[in-house]
């Protein structure tokens, strides 16, 4: 067994157990190392210690419950491992800066800290070879662009602290909250029919500190109305990663966040540069869509 599944393995017991205690020492046996060598392994490969990690999976558990309002915070807190209200409201207060009781008036979009698939660090896949891992299922081809794509929507500027790494860190999904704000008014955008939508990261004139970040529907090329932004992908080489999911909350977060960061390594040992932009193309933004693609628009290294 290499190391990386000796952890893998532990993450998987993490998931099905993080409502009970548990304990490290049984971790390490489960990874058969000895306790020191596992925590300081685990570190190395999760970016975060087994307790803090542990912490993250159950606040990630409890989001999904608090935002039934029949379900008591201190139930939530118990069900999802914390000895009490207290803790459960101090974990939470320090992770996304803001209550229980303020997350379930407010409702806002969170950043949640994913369950690593450690077998995307250490597994390249070719052009047109499909990979299958833990529900996510992607495939790199190029894609050679002949005409501009228009797109009209909104922006927003984002923090790059508490928005990257992707998967990784805690807080307001920003992003997420523009996507809502595009959902709510997208009826009043002169979309083509059965186009697609689009969510891009990019610097634009957001200031120091910031990513510019926009959401918006495929739309004629001319199209105007003041109320919305416009952008246009280019005509040019991209890398296209498809990935699919099993659902399509999991597509726009975890597979999304999984996608994006394999893409980072792929492109590395393709010997590929991508500009700093990312589109995200949905070609069905309904509950039941399971499929997207990442655009990297790349160029060949020097």
């Amino acid at each position: 067994m290499h190391a990386w599944e000796a952890i893998q393995k532990t993450l998987d017991y993490i998931e099905v157990n993080s409502s009970e205690e548990i304990d490290i020492e049984q971790l390490a046996k489960e990874a058969s190392l000895s306790l020191f060598y596992y925590q300081r392994l685990f570190s190395r490969l999760v970016k975060r210690p087994v307790r803090e990690y542990i912490k993250l999976r159950r606040l990630s558990r409890a989001c999904e419950s608090l935002g039934n309002k029949q379900h008591r915070i201190l139930d939530i807190a118990l069900d999802n491992g914390f000895g009490s209200h207290e803790t459960f409201t101090r974990a939470f207060k320090k992770a996304f800066d803001m209550t229980p009781e303020q997350y379930r008036e407010q409702q806002v979009c969170l950043n949640q800290f994913d369950k690593p698939d450690l077998l995307l660090n250490y597994i390249m896949i070719d052009e047109g070879v499909p990979l299958i891992s833990e529900g996510l299922v992607l495939e790199f081809n190029r894609k050679k662009l002949e005409h501009p794509i228009l797109f009209m929507g909104m922006t927003g500027n984002v923090p790059i602290e508490g928005q990257i790494p992707l998967g990784e860190a805690t807080g307001v999904d920003i992003p997420g909250e523009v996507w809502a704000r595009f959902h709510s008014e997208k009826q009043m955008i002169p979309r083509l029919a059965k186009g697609r939508e689009l969510g891009v990261a990019y610097l634009g004139n957001a200031p120091e500190g910031y990513f510019t970040y926009f959401a918006g529907a495929e739309v004629e090329p001319g199209s105007e109305d003041a109320r919305f932004v416009k952008w246009q992908l280019d005509a040019r080489d991209y890398v296209v990663c498809g990935f699919e999911a099993e659902n399509f909350e999991q597509l726009v977060t975890v597979a999304l966040n999984k996608a994006a960061k394999y893409s980072s390594q792929w492109l590395e040992k393709h010997s590929l540069i991508m500009d700093v932009y990312l589109p995200e193309m949905y070609y069905d933004s309904s509950p039941d869509a399971t499929y997207m693609e990442l655009w990297m628009p790349v160029s060949e290294k020097c």
